[in-house]
C-alpha cells in the first residue's frame, strides 16, 4: 500500500496533461475520462476522502478541525491569532466553504465515476456506494438539503435541485443495502486489492462497515417522534444479513509515508514536517480549560494521549483568549500549554480515521438502551467497549479502572439517571481530535454533554448547529440554493 501514493500522482499528472491538451475540444470533458482504470481512480477518492474529513494537503482545516472547536476541546496558544473566525462562530458564506465544494468536486467526482462503471466491476461500484453515502451523511449533517438526486451529473444538469434532508436520508439506507447485494451478488467478481486503501480488497469488511454507516444514520434519529417503526425495520435488515458491525477503527492509507507531500495530513498539519520541523497550527492548537479540569476530574488517563503534558503541568486556554485581559503576559505560550499529544499524532504514515470502533459501540449503545430496543445485547456491554476502544486507539492504559468508578457520565451504574448522556459524553470524549464532528452533531441532537462552554468571542447563547452553504454554489446554482437558514437555531431534520 505505501506504493499507492506514486500511482495517485501518476493518474493525477495524467489528467491534468489531458486536460491541457484537450481544453479546446468541445465534445470532450477533460476533467471526466472515458477510459478509466478503477485500481487507479479508487485510491485517489479515498485520498481525497481523508482530506475533507481532517485537512488538505495544503495544510487547510476541514470537518475534523472544524468540530474539535465547536465541541470546546481545541483553543490557541498565547501569540496566536488562529482560530479568530471560530471563536466567533462567524458562520458566513466563506466560512468552511471547502467542505462543501471539495467533497462534491473531488472525493464524490471520483466515487461517481467508480459507480458508473460496467457491470463487472461490481466490487468496486459497490465501494462507490458506501462511500458515496458516507460522504452524503456528513453533508446533510454539515447543511441539510442538498443536492442528491441530480448531484454528479456534471454537464448533463450542472444545476442540480436540493432535496429533502430525511428523504435523503432513507435512500443512503437503500443505497447501502444495495451495495451489499451488489457484493454478494456479484458474477465472477473482479478482485479488489492494494488499491483499496481501506480495507485492502476484503470485501466482507466492506459489508461491515456499510452496515456500520447504516448504524451512524439510524442513530442520529433516534431522537426523534414517530421514527421507532422505520428504525427497527431497518435495524432487523442488518441482522438478517448477518455481517455484522465494524470489528476495528476504518481509516484511509493511501501510502502515507515521512516525505514532503506525503505525510498524513493531519500528522503534517498539526504536528511536525518531513523535515522533524513542529508546524506552526502544532505550537498553536492547544487543549481548552474546560477539557482538561473535565477529563482530570474524572481521573481519565486518556489526558496524557490525547493532549501533550507540558513538564509544569497540563494546562488549557479558555476559548477566546483575545477577549479579555490575559493573567500574565507568556503564559499559554506553547511550551506551557498542552497542545495534541500523541495518541492521536501518532506517526507521519498513520491512518486517517473517518469512522472509529469506539462510536461504534456507542452507537450500538444507544441502540440497545431499553427505552430503544433496537439490538440485541446490553448497553453497558456496548458503552464499556466503547470506552476500551478509545483507550486502545490512544494507546492509554486503565479502562477498566476507568468506568469502573462511580461517577456519573463515566461508571454505567453510576450513569443510570441518564444513561444516553453517559453515552453522548463517552462518544464526545472519544471523538476528540479524531472525528469530533460526530459529536457535534450529537450535541446539536441531544444537548449532551451537559455544560459545555462557548467562546468568550461568542454574540450567541451557544454554538452553531450547522453551516452555511458556500458562496461558490450561489454564484453558480443560485436558483436552487435554498435560503441561509439560522445557523444557531435552524437544526437539521434530526435534530427537532
Amino acid at each position: 500500500m505505501k506504493n499507492i501514493l506514486k500511482y495517485i500522482n501518476l493518474l493525477l499528472v495524467i489528467l491534468l496533461l489531458a486536460s491541457c491538451e484537450d481544453y479546446l475540444d468541445i465534445n470532450t470533458d477533460p476533467n471526466n475520462p472515458t477510459v478509466v482504470s478503477p485500481d487507479l481512480v479508487l485510491p485517489v477518492a479515498q485520498k481525497y476522502t481523508g482530506e475533507v474529513m481532517q485537512c488538505s494537503d495544503e495544510g487547510a482545516r476541514r470537518v475534523n478541525s472544524l468540530a474539535n472547536m465547536m465541541m470546546y476541546n481545541w483553543s490557541q496558544a498565547d501569540g496566536y491569532n488562529w482560530y479568530p473566525d471560530e471563536f466567533k462562530y462567524l458562520v458566513t458564506a466563506d466560512f468552511y466553504d471547502r467542505i462543501f465544494e471539495q467533497t462534491y468536486y473531488d472525493a464524490l467526482k471520483q466515487y461517481q465515476v467508480l459507480e458508473g462503471l460496467a457491470p463487472e466491476y461490481n466490487y468496486y461500484k459497490a465501494i462507490a456506494k458506501i462511500m458515496k453515502s458516507f460522504h452524503f451523511q456528513v453533508l446533510v449533517d454539515l447543511y441539510g438539503d442538498i443536492p442528491y438526486f441530480e448531484a454528479l451529473l456534471r454537464g448533463k444538469n450542472a444545476t442540480p435541485v436540493y432535496d429533502d434532508a430525511q428523504t435523503i436520508y432513507e435512500d443512503l439506507i437503500v443505497q447501502l443495502t444495495e451495495a451489499i447485494d451488489l457484493i454478494d451478488n456479484a458474477e465472477n467478481p473482479e478482485e479488489v486489492g492494494d488499491d483499496d486503501a481501506m480495507f485492502g480488497g476484503n470485501m466482507d469488511e466492506w459489508k461491515a462497515f456499510a452496515n456500520t454507516v447504516k448504524l451512524r444514520i439510524l442513530t442520529r434519529q433516534m431522537s426523534m417522534s414517530g421514527r421507532a417503526a422505520y428504525i427497527q425495520a431497518e435495524f432487523d435488515v442488518i441482522a438478517a444479513e448477518g455481517s455484522g458491525y465494524i470489528t476495528d477503527d476504518v481509516g484511509v492509507n493511501p501510502g502515507y509515508l515521512q516525505e514532503e507531500g506525503k505525510q498524513n495530513p493531519f500528522y503534517n498539519l498539526y504536528g511536525w514536517d518531513a523535515g522533524g520541523t513542529q508546524t506552526l497550527s502544532s505550537k498553536a492548537t492547544c487543549a481548552t480549560d474546560y477539557i482538561i479540569t473535565y477529563l482530570e476530574g474524572t481521573n481519565d488517563d486518556r489526558i496524557d494521549y490525547i493532549y501533550e503534558e507540558p513538564a509544569t503541568g497540563h494546562l488549557g486556554v479558555v476559548q477566546g483568549l483575545l477577549a479579555y485581559d490575559t493573567p500574565t503576559p507568556g503564559w499559554a505560550v506553547p511550551e506551557l500549554v498542552s497542545n495534541l499529544g500523541t495518541g492521536v499524532l501518532k506517526d507521519p504514515d498513520q491512518d486517517v480515521v473517518i469512522y472509529s470502533l469506539a462510536e461504534c459501540y456507542f452507537n450500538l449503545a444507544e441502540a440497545a438502551l431499553p427505552a430503544n430496543g433496537y439490538v440485541a445485547g446490553a448497553a453497558q456491554t456496548y458503552y464499556e467497549s466503547g470506552i476500551q476502544a478509545s483507550f486502545d486507539y490512544l494507546g492509554a492504559p486503565g479502562a477498566s479502572a476507568y468506568y469502573g468508578q462511580g461517577l456519573p457520565n463515566v461508571g454505567w451504574v453510576a450513569s443510570s439517571s441518564n444513561e444516553l448522556e453517559a453515552i453522548i459524553t463517552q462518544k464526545w470524549i472519544a471523538t476528540n481530535s479524531i472525528t469530533a464532528e460526530q459529536s457535534w452533531f450529537d450535541y446539536s441532537r441531544t444537548g449532551y454533554p451537559s455544560g459545555l462552554p462557548i467562546s468568550l468571542l461568542a454574540s450567541t447563547p451557544d454554538r452553531p448547529v450547522r453551516i452555511y452553504y458556500p458562496a461558490s454554489e450561489i454564484s453558480s446554482n443560485g436558483a436552487n440554493v435554498p435560503t441561509q437558514p439560522d445557523a444557531f437555531t435552524a437544526k437539521i431534520f434530526w435534530g427537532n
